[in-house]
């Protein structure tokens, strides 16, 4: 299939329409202009399609709010992308995100954020900041959207959303790891819990329940004295609550059913 993108004055139909026509094999030039040739209000949308093969379409029409502008290519790993605006500061701001894009690593959502955070620099949108968005899916689909949606995640209004967004991603990612450490709790994985536990609680060191379950992995790996020093910082939030939930652990068999045990951890 393929990824759209639509602004300006938009047409929502751009979206399913055009990823309808690029899953029966059109690509991305041959459905983008399908459906320009026949919208009377071409001259206002700007719109971007990505094949599945790479291949990148755009079109920013002769009437959208200056500046407005789009910057496509791939990327060094092969990544085709593209970038588009309007009613930008300046009309630089599409060649700023794509720089950006290039010259980024990492994850995808870093390397977006990396091109939004470009765009702000380069003077972004002349009306100010409002909102901004990220949404990744599965290079190629298992059929369970549940799945296949890797981040979705949006700021819908706020003074400087692209930092808020910024702290999302970084969340969305602490909290991947922590599904990650449950997961090897059901698998009785206890090494591999406490490694991803650990590594939700370096991503977001303020959140009490990263904290509460790196914890708990400590505990179950017999290191005690590392857990307590956690479970008292976990504590300084809501500290009834935590230590309600520590009690009940027992029961579920995420902790060993040891009153001494709880003693010292409470």
């Amino acid at each position: 299939m393929g990824a759209v993108a639509t602004q300006s004055f938009v047409d929502v139909k751009y979206g399913p329409l055009g990823l309808a026509m690029m899953k029966a094999g059109k690509t991305a030039n041959e459905s983008l202009k399908a459906l320009t040739s026949s919208d009377s209000g071409e001259a206002v949308r700007q719109v971007a399609m990505i094949d599945a093969v790479g291949n990148v379409a755009t079109h920013t029409g002769a009437k959208c709010i200056a500046e407005a502008a789009h910057a496509s290519g791939k990327a060094p790993d092969g990544s085709a992308y593209s970038c588009q605006a309007n009613l930008m500061r300046k009309s630089t701001v599409p060649a700023a995100m794509a720089k950006a894009f290039e010259a980024s690593s990492g994850p995808l959502a870093d390397r977006l954020l990396a091109a939004l955070r470009a765009a702000e620099g380069e003077g972004g949108d002349i009306r100010g900041q409002q909102s901004a968005a990220i949404l990744i899916v599965r290079a190629t689909s298992t059929g369970k959207v549940w799945e296949d949606r890797l981040v979705d995640l949006r700021v819908e209004d706020n003074l400087a959303p692209v930092d808020e967004l910024a702290r999302l991603v970084k969340l969305h990612a602490a909290y991947d790891r922590m599904n990650a450490g449950d997961l090897a709790v059901e698998n009785n994985d206890t090494a591999g819990a406490m490694r991803e536990y650990s590594a939700a609680h370096e991503l977001a060191p303020t959140s009490a329940e990263m904290v509460f379950w790196a914890a708990v992995a400590l505990a179950n790996a017999g290191k005690i004295d590392d857990a307590i020093p956690l479970l008292k910082e976990a504590f300084k939030d809501r500290a009834g609550d935590w230590r309600e939930t520590l009690r009940r652990l027992p029961r579920s068999g995420l902790l060993p059913d040891d009153a001494r045990l709880m003693e010292r951890l409470l």
